[in-house]
């Protein structure tokens, strides 16, 4: 090795990093300044369209060789950090620590956020209700398992707005104390998780007892103090609870994602590829499901996804949840909700928002 060639090359790294370092300083002064205008404003200070607009130009523009997906997660951070100049953000979220839903909430909002773990769906939604924290972080819907339900149910009575949407790829790792497989005499998760490795399970661990808890990052807490269970958990519960991994990506199927909303106050701006959600309820008639999309197909709109539940205040009578491509200032979005609600009981937009997918 040539000491005096990799001595020289380490010192240009040091001054690389204290002209990124004095860069930092430079581009948080200027946060600070849009911090004070938006004040005068009245504006919020998190606007989802905005990242999602730095992080398109800054992946578009991205030469190389740094990864595409390392200048997302470095400027995820530097705008996380940004943010807590302007005001301090705090951040509900479905706990406990370390389950997807936080890794989901630390993927939108960065560490420099204060990311606060619930008991519940409803908890969530009351933080933010109440203004005790700026945005919340729920599941709404899985790739394998399908909807929700209980996410769906509480924009019936709130007057929250979807804000953003996050997608997570579940990755499922078997963790214990030892990280040996041959110790094992029980697994412990939460249902859906168990159910997403049943195959690996009974390949691998055949007449195992299986043992449900009300989250992964519980289970990684109670295999903590038990030498002769396993959890599975994500990788986060693992580092948390001092976990080795006895078993990495254990899922049956690989191609598992989870979707989260962010809940908040008001409706994000355009930012040119957006999605739009809303719910709502019609009298049961003939050739009410045609007159209902009539409105879409004939503007041309996309619809992503359409999903119904049982009203729990009528039984036999549903309500539908809808997602479109457009954002509620484009006219013709606006229009076809209108003529929507000319067949509707009930109607209600529950936000507009950057699309991911």
């Amino acid at each position: 090795m040539d000491k005096d060639l990799l001595q020289g090359l380490r010192a240009r790294i040091d001054a690389i990093d204290d002209r990124i370092l004095e860069l930092l300083n430079e581009r948080a002064k200027v946060v600070i300044e849009v911090g004070k205008a938006k004040k005068g404003a009245s504006a919020d200070f998190y606007v989802p369209s905005r990242e999602k607009a730095i992080f398109d130009r800054l992946t578009a523009g991205n030469p190389g060789p740094f990864p595409r997906e390392g200048v997302k997660r470095v400027f995820r951070e530097i705008i996380s950090a940004s943010l807590s100049l302007e005001e301090p953000m705090k951040v509900a979220f479905l706990g406990p620590q370390a389950t997807f839903t936080h890794v989901a909430a630390m993927q939108q909002f960065g560490h420099s956020a204060r990311l606060v773990p619930q008991k519940s769906i409803p908890a969530v939604f009351e933080e933010v209700e109440r203004k005790r924290a700026h945005y919340g972080v729920v599941p709404v819907e899985n790739s394998n398992e399908g909807i929700v339900n209980h996410t769906l149910d509480m924009f019936l009575d709130s007057r929250l707005h979807i804000i953003a949407e996050i997608l997570l790829e579940i990755s499922h790792d078997l963790l214990s104390k030892s990280g040996d497989l041959r110790d094992i005499r029980k697994v412990v998760s939460h249902p859906q998780a168990l159910a997403q490795c049943r195959g690996w399970l009974e390949e691998n661990l055949p007449g195992v007892p299986l043992v449900d808890v009300a989250s992964t990052a519980l289970a990684a807490q109670v295999v903590a103090e038990d030498d002769s269970a396993a959890a599975i958990a994500s990788e986060q519960a693992g580092n948390l609870y001092g976990l080795k991994v006895v078993k990495k990506k254990i899922e049956d199927n690989p191609n598992n994602f989870t979707r989260f909303l962010v809940v908040g106050h008001n409706t994000p701006p355009r930012s040119g590829r957006d999605k739009t959600s809303l719910m709502f309820s019609v009298k049961d008639e003939p050739g009410i499901l045609y007159r209902m999309l009539q409105p879409f197909s004939s503007r041309g709109i996309n619809l992503c996804k359409i999903e119904s539940r049982p009203l729990r205040k009528k039984a036999w009578e549903y309500i539908f949840f809808l997602d479109l491509e457009g954002h509620i200032e484009d006219d013709p979005v606006a229009a076809a909700i209108s003529d929507l609600g000319d067949y509707c009981q009930f109607l209600k937009v529950l936000g507009s928002y950057p699309r991911i997918m």
